[in-house]
């Protein structure tokens, strides 16, 4: 029902400008000459540029480095179609880093089909590219478990004859021999070795959750404070940024605590003197779980944040790949579990790191109720 105050056509056009005021793609309005006369609160966000800094401005003044942009917007003016371009293109911003964004230019027409500009619309690609990646690493561990679990199941039966074979021989042998030394080395480095090919098969074959309600709070909080207890000795401080709000999510609790365990203690031993570690969790918005017929499912965030020495990217492209470690002392299999489990819990687990800089692991989980 049209409102007393206001005639239909203003009621319509108040309906545009909000929904054009709360998309959240950037929308970005030019008349005939190029002069921008519209720049919705997204495209603030997006390009990192004010509407006061962009209004009445040319959009070759605007995004002067930025010639893909300026070709398609350019063509649109001049022939009057849409230009659309789904590639990554990285959109500069001057005081942060660069996203990848799509692109989409219209012409702008009125009711008589005359054109009087084009509207430029953005999407952040950013997210979209994450879930690409963390999908990307799920796969390829998928595929390094198969031929792992074949591995392991070739190599266990050898390995046993091997370890029994070692048992008979160190009871022929009398215990002031200086064999009985070799003897015992061999069985304890088959039992090393088969402790290898069990983690294998646990990648490879995990059991599968047993799922029931997951308090994160109380358990990122129980692991938090055993892991300060075990650095006491060292100048090393832990924070909890704990979202108080979130209620109990559907996960398997065992798991679950390992996976953020592993976590929480490749953090700690990322840092060599002293430094810090950060845990934080929060409902993200930015993206959902959709399946057929049921509503979408939101994500809970796990951040996990250390002041460590940090990764370049050719360690991080590798770090989810069993037996690579960036440790002295480790058997690299802990992260391609910690994927695994992510997965399980049909999640996505992600990195950012730099050298130096510290390292930054989230965990994405669906936020069943």
């Amino acid at each position: 029902m049209a409102s007393p105050d206001f005639p239909p056509e203003s009621q319509d056009l108040q309906l545009y400008v909000r929904v054009v005021e709360n998309v959240e793609d950037a929308v970005v309005a030019m008349d005939q000459t190029g002069t921008i006369s519209l720049f919705n609160p997204a495209a603030e966000v997006c390009t990192g540029l004010s509407r006061r800094q962009c209004l009445r401005r040319s959009y070759e003044e605007i995004f002067h480095d930025q010639r893909t942009l300026i070709n398609l917007i350019r063509s649109a003016l001049r022939e009057g179609r849409s230009f659309v371009n789904f590639e990554d293109v990285l959109l500069q911003r001057p005081s942060a880093p660069p996203i990848p964004v799509s692109i989409l230019v219209s012409p702008l027409l009125t009711s008589s089909g005359h054109q009087e500009g084009v509207v430029l619309i953005l999407r952040d690609l950013t997210r979209v590219r994450e879930l690409e990646e963390a999908v990307r690493h799920a796969d390829r561990l998928s595929m390094i478990g198969t031929m792992a679990a074949g591995l392991a199941h070739e190599i266990k039966n050898p390995l046993s004859g091997i370890k029994g074979a070692a048992q008979l021989l160190d009871r022929e042998i009398t215990e002031d021999s200086q064999l009985k030394e070799y003897t015992r080395i061999m069985t304890r480095e088959v039992e090393r070795v088969n402790g290898i090919i069990e983690e294998l098969m646990d990648l490879a074959s995990p059991r599968q959750p047993v799922m029931g309600e997951v308090h994160l709070g109380k358990l990122l909080g129980d692991i938090v404070l055993f892991q300060r207890e075990a650095a006491r000795n060292r100048n090393l401080s832990f924070a909890l940024r704990l979202d108080p709000s979130i209620p109990p999510i559907r996960g398997d609790e065992n798991l679950l605590t390992r996976l953020f365990l592993n976590l929480i203690k490749n953090a700690a031993e990322s840092i060599d003197q002293q430094g810090a570690v950060e845990i934080s969790t929060r409902v993200a918005s930015e993206y959902h779980l959709n399946q057929p017929g049921d509503r979408p499912v939101p994500f809970i965030e796990v951040e996990i944040r250390d002041t460590g020495k940090g990764m370049t990217a050719a360690q991080m492209e590798q770090i989810f790949t069993p037996f690579f470690t960036t440790k002295n002392r480790g058997g690299g299999l802990g992260l391609p579990i910690c994927q695994k489990i992510v997965s399980e819990h049909r999640g996505f687990l992600k990195v950012e790191s730099q050298p130096g800089a510290g390292s930054t692991f989230t965990v994405s989980l669906p936020f069943y109720r």
